[in-house]
């Protein structure tokens, strides 16, 4: 199966990496998340939504907590995502492992278990570009600043 994977070095602590994934303020700063239904514990739901307005949600990812550890760990299983336009794409799994290395944390991240078909093909195509240039540009300026 397909997976997307992004292996940085982000000079920043491993709580704070994994903080920036459960924090709806830190999300929305660094990924625009509007608005976060996130429970912090093992089977914890974790939904995240984007483009909100009167007529409903944009983009919406959402899944059930499998590992978590604020100090370097977060796994997310069932998930999947919702986008008013595709069909209902799922379910996948996310992992964020935040691993200290001296005045560095290196941070690796995966999304896998696309499937195929016309809908993943795009879903694929656009994380496999995506997940790269947000965790090397926004992510990573946002904790190193």
């Amino acid at each position: 199966m397909r997976k997307v994977e992004v292996n940085i070095a982000i000079k920043a602590t491993p709580e704070r990496v994994i903080k920036a994934f459960t924090d709806p303020k830190m999300l929305n700063d660094w990924w625009h998340v509007e608005r976060v239904l996130i429970e912090k514990k093992k089977g914890g739901l974790y939904t995240l939504a984007w483009n909100i307005s009167e007529k409903g949600f944009g983009f919406v990812s959402s899944g059930i907590i499998e590992s978590y550890d604020p100090n370097g760990e977060l796994i997310i299983n069932d998930f999947i995502y919702l986008n008013p336009e595709k069909s209902f794409l799922g379910p996948m799994s996310l992992t964020i492992k935040a691993v200290a290395n001296g005045e560095m944390t290196n941070v690796y991240l995966c999304q896998d278990g696309y499937q195929s078909g016309k809908d993943w093909d795009w879903y694929y195509e656009a994380v496999k570009e995506a997940w790269p240039a947000v965790m090397t540009s926004s992510f990573k300026e946002y904790l190193e600043s």
